[in-house]
């Protein structure tokens, strides 16, 4: 079996398919999808995948990410991708200057679409805001967020691909995915 994942963004669609290898093919389709305008990742997640659907009709997965900082009463929130376009790391880093309070997560909803509807799981990771970007991997908000003493971007793809809110959403999809549609192999 196939699995579509639908993204703008070639980073996200890579660490799908290095999470399902060995597992299922992963195809990535670069559908633009509306972006509803809600707090609620999952329900944002829901929609892109109905639309992207309706547009394929095929099995498939989109995601949508949270990144909330405490001292900035959750902002950005699942305004992440906007927020990294027009004030990038270093803007996020000068909010955040001489502020003691750096703790910060991520929350990614995962929704998987085909005939039968939308399935939504998520997953969080917990960290904090460092004061300087640090690594050369991963992308986005990477540099500037550390859990357990290493930054996103100081890991290598592999060890990513098992500990971030990604790959937690992807892992309770995947063992739904292989419960309720069957081994996909």
């Amino acid at each position: 079996m196939k699995l579509v994942v639908v993204t703008s963004n070639p980073h996200k669609a890579h660490e799908v398919a290095a999470f399902f290898s060995g597992i299922v093919s992963v195809t990535h389709v670069a559908l633009e999808c509306p972006e509803l305008r809600s707090n609620d990742v999952g329900e944002i997640a829901r929609e892109k995948a109905k639309y992207a659907y309706g547009e394929l009709s095929t099995p498939l997965i989109v995601d949508d990410t949270a990144f909330e900082i405490d001292a900035l009463n959750g902002f950005p929130g699942p305004y992440a991708a906007f927020v990294l376009d027009s004030i990038g790391n270093a803007g996020i880093l000068r909010l955040m200057e001489g502020v003691k309070d750096r703790g910060a997560r991520f929350t990614t909803a995962i929704a998987f679409a085909d005939a039968d509807g939308v399935r939504v799981f998520s997953g969080t990771i917990d960290g904090t805001i460092t004061t300087a970007p640090r690594g050369r991997e991963g992308f986005g908000y990477d540099p500037i967020f550390e859990c357990n003493g290493t930054t996103l971007a100081e890991i290598p793809l592999a060890e990513k691909s098992r500990i971030s809110h990604r790959a937690r959403a992807l892992s309770a999809f995947r063992d739904w995915f292989v419960q309720c549609k069957g081994n996909p192999s």
